[in-house]
């Protein structure tokens, strides 16, 4: 690749500012775009597209997780002269029917530009700094997937996959899912955090208790229940098994779930 400038969406997010940083440590100059960042870019204002794509020869590609990657957005960024595409997107969105990430896979695909799909499993950091937060503060988690094991991956090596897709060649065309080196049940992760914390965090596991902990957090009743079709779905596919791409793609070893609960600030 060029030395052109590598645009970054989310760039202030979990994996965004990582990928930023990991290219700047590379020498690689960055756009560091979102609602705030450096770059402004918002998916409900095209007024900021042409803006935010220009001078730039490859991008990462996210979409926060209510909003679809628009495909005029893509358009718009392969004509402005971005060649490498790298798209953060989902390990099981086929099991749990995610027609966004679906699509947005395709729109990637059928782009015209060199791509490359990371896939990671759910985030470490989703407990510290994401959509679990909340419950880790208030000491009790639902989620429905029993004691399913997922093979946690750490945002660290997420970047580090997208990253090393960005900057060098032999990715293209390829779609890599991202894990940690062992699966864990939502209750052994907890206990792991609980360890590092010195708080017990319970775990609750069925769908009564999920609805009611959406619900606790002013989401929709309805809303609530409609993930539930998704969360059996994943435990009908069974446990996790790790892969090894982070080691493959990046040439070090994915971090272990103990070691990044001992490094978080978990909140509460």
């Amino acid at each position: 690749m060029s030395e052109k400038e590598t645009l970054v969406l989310g760039a202030t997010g979990s994996t965004g500012r990582r990928v930023a940083a990991l290219l700047r440590e590379a020498g690689r100059p960055v756009r560091a775009a979102s609602r705030s960042g450096e770059v402004r870019f918002d998916w409900a204002d095209q007024d900021t597209w042409e803006p935010a794509v220009a001078g730039a020869g490859a991008m990462y590609l996210m979409a926060p997780h209510e909003l679809p990657v628009d495909p005029e957005f893509v358009r718009c960024a392969v004509d402005g002269g971005v060649r490498r595409l790298v798209l953060l997107s989902s390990m099981a969105i086929e099991v749990m029917g995610d027609e966004r990430l679906m699509a947005a896979e395709r729109t990637v695909r059928e782009s015209g530009a060199e791509w490359t799909i990371v896939r990671p499993d759910w985030f470490n950091q989703n407990f510290d700094e994401g959509v679990f937060a909340g419950a880790i503060a208030a000491g009790e988690l639902a989620v429905p997937v029993g004691d399913l094991r997922q093979a946690f991956v750490d945002a660290d090596d997420i970047a580090a996959v997208a990253a090393t897709a960005l900057l060098h060649d032999g990715h293209a065309g390829k779609s890599y899912d991202v894990t940690g080196p062992e699966a864990l049940s939502f209750p052994e992760a907890l206990a792991l955090i609980g360890a590092a914390t010195g708080r017990e965090i319970r775990f609750r596991g069925e769908d009564e208790d999920y609805v009611a902990a959406m619900t606790g957090f002013g989401v929709p009743r309805e809303q609530a229940l409609a993930d539930l079709p998704g969360f059996a779905a994943l435990r009908a596919r069974g446990d996790d098994t790790p892969t090894d791409v982070v080691r493959g793609v990046t040439g070090r070893a994915p971090k272990p779930f103990r070691a990044y609960a001992a490094q978080a600030d978990f909140p509460g």
